[in-house]
């Protein structure tokens, strides 16, 4: 089992935890990587890019010259794709770019994230994050205690009050355990996870 320090907000040691190695220890498929960040940034694009087709265009409905007799090329509207202004062939229309994976594969990415963060020694317990003021200035002197430039901190449900004087700092996530996920996991240079966020991390990861 991988032992760690315990800390609290100023980094004073207040002991070690005991992290479940079928998490915190597990082999790093970095080959996930890819397929999960490329999941979560798919589910994330608004797929409203859109094109009009003939029938969509205004205008065109008069026929512009007659059928026969012109030597130009037969055409019933101006709204056709080979005249300017008319309507798009083959254009993109609205539509859902997310595609599934399986449960067990974003398990083991997350899995794989957390212990490449762990290998690394970027990995942080503490014992919860406490305030004194819902201010951003109160969050920059724990970041600053810590010498965190770039952090990612999992609490065990949303906080309102962290959420609130961390939000305006560059480089800074706060998730509750439920939103933990690869892609943030790997953009932060470190992650620091709150005593109770660990077990139901563990219990997700694990069933």
């Amino acid at each position: 089992m991988p032992v760690v320090d315990l800390y609290n907000s100023a980094r004073e040691k207040l002991g070690t935890v005991e992290l479940d190695e079928r998490v915190f220890s597990a082999d790093v498929k970095e080959h996930l990587f890819h397929m999960v960040v490329r999941h979560q940034l798919a589910a994330r694009r608004s797929g409203t890019h859109a094109t009009k087709q003939r029938a969509m265009v205004a205008g065109g409905g008069k026929k512009p010259w007659r059928q026969k007799g012109t030597g130009r090329a037969r055409a019933g509207s101006t709204r056709a794709p080979n005249f300017r202004g008319g309507g798009v062939v083959f254009g993109p229309h609205p539509r859902s770019h997310a595609f599934q994976l399986p449960k067990k594969v974003r398990r083991a990415a997350l899995r794989s994230a957390l212990s490449r963060r762990l290998g690394e020694q970027a990995l942080y317990v503490l014992d919860q994050v406490v305030l004194p003021e819902v201010k951003t200035k109160h969050f920059r002197t724990f970041l600053e205690s810590f010498g965190f430039e770039s952090l990612l901190l999992v609490v065990a449900q949303e906080d309102h009050a962290v959420r609130l004087a961390s939000r305006n700092i560059p480089g800074v996530t706060v998730l509750p355990v439920a939103g933990l996920n690869v892609y943030d996991i790997l953009r932060h240079r470190n992650i620091a996870l709150t005593a109770p966020a660990i077990a139901p991390i563990v219990e997700r990861l694990t069933r």
